[in-house]
């Protein structure tokens, strides 16, 4: 006789995404700032501290040969302000200066922390710095908040490089091809007040501008944020005499956000995290026969991205998909060699069971005859 063999599925609803954590961090001039990685360095760590927009890599630790490189000559502004602590690889600069201010990268691996570092100095204290906040992939405007003179020339920098300029006096408008041409066809200057605007935003553009208008200067610290991922659903197949089932909701690479579950209006249950989190997850039970909508929440204070749960998809007492069938549209839906390596596994363990199970009929049939 043969025992029952149940196989628990997750089945898949929505796509994981990928964002990067942005976080805003200001300092005195002449005060010491620390830019924290928020966890202890592992053995095959090789941690990328870069600087600026173009990305000019300052300090290097490779944790399996136990090495740690820090390019002080690099524009001469980081030679003697550099601090590295060696078991979680967070970056210390003593001794702000504005020249400091900008965009940082923290690179481990595939994961990416960007850091935006403001130095109130003489300019701040005059109110001369303005925050400016975007989605990526929106459009944004830093404005000058006058009107052109005669012989007004504006120059717009983005870190110290020069990236659009407006003669007023011979009606000339220059926008330079520079970093790279990460700002290619995504600026617009407007003639008649000099304001900038960046189209079809990324990442890549947060940072500080400076607006100089003959000798007058102002600075705008753009943060741009990538868009949070939808949320994931699974749902596992669970024996036919099961009222219940179980559904998972998670999200990857999120940081600052809160994860939901609602029914209808109501909250059901929530989870938050503030630091780096690889995952996010948050499991509820179902009633089969609760015709309620379910839908799972992710959010931060800047976005909100919902991933609604259709119960009538959900493995219920109606029967599952075939393993075989489920196994496809999970492989169809995930992104990924390694997710689909996954799938390649699974789906050949269950032949394998399969073929197992059919050799032992055939044997007990034989043997029986």
């Amino acid at each position: 006789m043969f025992g029952t063999v149940w196989f628990s599925l997750w089945c898949l609803f929505g796509v994981f995404g990928v964002t990067d954590e942005l976080s805003l961090v200001s300092a005195m001039e002449g005060d010491s700032v620390t830019l924290h990685t928020d966890r202890e360095m592992r053995n095959n760590d090789v941690i990328l501290w870069r600087f600026g927009p173009e990305n000019a890599l300052i300090v290097q630790i490779n944790v399996t040969e136990s090495s740690l490189t820090v390019n002080e000559d690099y524009d001469g502004r980081f030679r003697g302000s550099v601090k590295v602590d060696h078991q979680t690889g967070c970056l210390t600069i003593t001794n702000t200066r504005t020249e400091h201010a900008g965009r940082y990268q923290l690179q481990n691996g595939h994961r990416r922390t960007l850091f935006i570092l403001v130095v109130y100095g003489d300019l701040a204290e005059k109110g001369e710095m303005k925050p400016v906040s975007v989605m990526e992939g929106e459009s944004v405007s830093l404005h000058t908040d006058t009107e052109m003179r005669n012989y007004d020339l504006i120059v717009w920098r983005f870190g110290k490089n020069p990236i659009a300029q407006i003669n007023a006096t011979t009606q000339d408008v220059t926008v330079y091809n520079a970093l790279g041409g990460i700002f290619t066809d995504r600026l617009d200057v407007d003639q008649q007040s000099g304001s900038l605007t960046i189209t079809s935003t990324r990442t890549e553009h947060s940072g500080v501008y400076q607006l100089q208008i003959n000798n007058i200067k102002k600075l705008f610290v753009l943060s741009v944020y990538a868009c949070l991922p939808v949320p994931v659903i699974f749902s596992q197949c669970l024996p036919s005499s099961s009222q219940y089932g179980s559904v998972l909701c998670s999200a990857v690479n999120v940081s600052s956000v809160t994860l939901s579950w609602f029914k209808g209006s109501s909250l059901l249950s929530s989870i938050s995290v503030s630091d780096f989190s690889i995952s996010l997850s948050l499991p509820l039970a179902v009633d089969y026969q609760d015709e309620n909508t379910y839908s799972c929440v992710l959010n931060n204070s800047f976005a909100v991205q919902t991933q609604h749960l259709d119960t009538s998809q959900l493995c219920s007492v109606r029967g599952c998909r075939t393993v075989e069938a489920v196994i496809r549209l999970v492989a169809a839906a995930l992104v990924g060699v390694a997710a689909a390596a996954a799938v390649v596994v699974l789906l050949y363990d269950i032949r394998s069971r399969r073929a197992e199970l059919d050799r032992t009929r055939v044997s007990t049939a034989v043997t029986g005859s």
